[in-house]
């Protein structure tokens, strides 16, 4: 059977905001995500102080009206907020941290996808909120945490295929790319490997009128 295993734990969304950002739907997605548990991990990076200063204001006055404000809370005393000279230089922290979620709420969040390399869902613009995500977008919410999206994707129909590999070879397969065998295999010291390709060649030649 394939393995569908991934390293998923804690909960984790970054917001790339610009100062365009409307403040209340930053802070309501950012505790969307601290409400999952005291482990949870929130980022919000931003070039606008003011647009920081408006979301932490908004998640103070929001979080206090949860029901889970207490856990809300813990995972909040552990996330950060990250001032950066533009939103090039913020993408570049978000690949660094590799998030299970990533929320682009930017004037032109297309424009930053193509730089976006590590993260597991990616949210875009303002109307993008992680929790249809989580619960209706159709996308799986089995995804990479802990930066393991650098390296992971999140489950799909292709994680329940197992895939068989087939080589054939020719002659001429075998002289073009033989040499190229020989030589990595006698450099990892394994003289069988190599064995098994020059000895193939050696036939090759001796049957040569």
């Amino acid at each position: 059977w394939p393995a569908i295993d991934m390293p998923a734990g804690p909960s984790e969304v970054l917001v790339i905001a610009d100062a365009e950002a409307d403040a209340r739907v930053v802070a309501a997605d950012l505790l969307a995500q601290a409400e999952h548990g005291p482990d949870s991990q929130v980022l919000l990076v931003s070039p606008s102080a003011a647009l920081i200063a408006a979301v932490q204001a908004e998640v103070a006055h929001q979080c206090a009206l949860l029901p889970r404000a207490a856990i809300a809370q813990q995972a909040l005393a552990a996330s950060r907020v990250i001032q950066v000279r533009d939103l090039t230089q913020a993408v570049a922290v978000s690949n660094d941290y590799a998030p299970e979620h990533l929320i682009l709420q930017v004037r032109a969040p297309r424009a930053l996808l193509d730089s976006v390399h590590s993260a597991g869902s990616v949210f875009l613009g303002a109307w993008s909120p992680e929790s249809v995500g989580d619960y209706c977008s159709g996308t799986n919410h089995v995804l990479p945490t802990d930066g393991h999206a650098r390296a992971w994707s999140g489950v799909s129909v292709a994680s329940f295929q197992k895939q068989i590999t087939v080589q054939e070879l020719d002659q001429q397969g075998l002289r073009g790319i033989g040499p190229c065998a020989i030589t990595l295999a006698r450099s990892e010291g394994l003289h069988a490997h190599a064995r098994a390709v020059s000895l193939r060649l050696e036939l090759m030649m001796a049957a040569e009128p």
